[in-house]
């Protein structure tokens, strides 16, 4: 699925305001990137999501400690939760919470601790509606940075201009979320790094940052950034803001399935799971090998008997049915009767019958026996197929009468 990547400026929307934007088609490298206004921008079809991009100077990050017992995750309690998340930050935010858009780390559970973004929500309403206004409908709501997570390295990022340079980090600390400092050496000890981590920092300040850092550092082109950014797991369009549904639900799916494709992190799956199917296809074809040779060893067995028994058979042509005419007409020769006959279906109905009973009228069609006039039960019924099946025969009882016949022999 194609990405349309865009960042929000840090000034409300307006129709002379250009989004700097980044089109991926296959969500891993960028086809395309520049800055256009809310209608020049690329069309955004059903084929493309696309993702905002809020700036680290419009987020604010918050530590909080979740009740326990509150429910997170559900569309009921998304009222619940936002009332608890305005209780928890009052006291530290410098605006009232009514006038900001809150966002809770993804994954957070009741009773531990959770990042929570916090930005202006009349800002980021107005650029939501004003992209709905151009068609450009954004599907999902992602941070330029977050807070890194458990187990992920800390890293350093060098961004603004060169008359207002800033440092910010992440991961250089167990509670710290995006950690903002002057671009200096002063303001690397003050974010408490570790020596010698490498920097990304934006084209206008990768000179300034390797004079002040003394270290090399490396280049983070604004798209590279947009694109890295659309692939956390962070979804800041919760609660009243909300966006996507069912077709954004589709375009997740279809996402993650493009990612499994193309992505490099996903080669080693990719190889596994090939390698699998490979081998399960040779055990398939194996198997059925195996299953064709024994029928061939079965049908080969079965032509033997049949010209070992009737030798002046001249062809071959279905062996099973061959010789049932064959012993049918073996039988007509010497007079025997075979167990599909009149005869021995009205001795095995004699042997099977209660004592005393007897039908009213006898019928012998498609080497097939029916006996009128008989009233049994379903007890007497289940005997009766009992003792017929050890004789050989199959019985069934429908309206007072019993139809016998041979059983199949294989």
């Amino acid at each position: 699925m194609s990405l349309l990547i865009l960042q929000l400026p840090l000034a409300p929307a307006g129709p002379e305001w250009q989004y700097a934007f980044a089109l991926s088609l296959d969500g891993q490298t960028v086809a395309r990137h520049a800055a256009a206004t809310a209608t020049e921008l690329p069309a955004a079809g059903r084929a493309v999501e696309v993702v905002a991009v809020i700036p680290h100077e419009a987020l604010s990050w918050h530590r909080i400690t979740l009740p326990a017992g509150i429910a997170v995750g559900t569309r009921n309690a998304t009222t619940r939760l936002r009332s608890v998340i305005d209780g928890l930050l009052e006291e530290r935010l410098l605006d009232e919470p009514e006038m900001l858009h809150f966002a809770l780390q993804p994954g957070a559970r009741a009773g531990q601790s959770a990042w929570v973004a916090a930005c202006d929500r009349a800002w980021l309403r107005s650029h939501l509606q004003a992209l709905e206004t151009a068609q450009r409908r954004v599907d999902r709501i992602v941070a330029q940075l977050t807070p890194a997570a458990e187990g992920e390295p800390p890293h350093l990022w060098a961004m603004g201009t060169p008359e207002s340079a800033w440092l910010l980090a992440t991961g250089c600390g167990p509670d710290q979320g995006v950690a903002i400092a002057p671009l200096s050496a002063e303001g690397l000890a003050l974010l408490g790094a570790p020596e010698g981590l490498a920097v990304d920092a934006a084209p206008a300040v990768v000179a300034l940052a390797e004079q002040r850092l003394q270290q090399p550092v490396r280049l983070a082109a604004l798209a590279e950034r947009l694109l890295d950014a659309s692939r956390s797991p962070w979804n800041l369009a919760q609660f009243d803001l909300a966006v996507g549904g069912r077709s954004h639900a589709l375009r997740r799916v279809v996402s993650a399935a493009q990612s499994f494709v193309r992505a490099p992190q996903w080669r080693a799956a990719r190889w596994a799971l090939g390698v699998l199917v490979v081998a399960q296809l040779v055990g398939i074809n194996a198997w059925a090998w195996k299953e064709r040779q024994a029928l061939a060893a079965k049908q080969v067995a079965v032509r033997a008997s049949l010209l070992q028994a009737f030798p002046k058979i001249p062809l071959v042509v279905d062996a099973p049915l061959q010789m049932e005419r064959e012993v049918a007409q073996l039988r007509q020769r010497t007079g025997s009767l075979s167990a599909q006959a009149l005869e021995p279906l009205l001795s095995a109905a004699g042997q099977a019958l209660p004592r005393g009973m007897r039908p009213h009228s006898i019928e012998y069609v498609d080497q097939e026996l029916r006996l009128r006039g008989l009233t049994l039960d379903a007890t007497a019924q289940q005997q009766l197929q009992s003792q017929l099946a050890t004789l050989g025969y199959a019985a069934r009882a429908d309206a007072q009468s019993l139809v016998l016949r041979a059983k199949e022999q294989p």
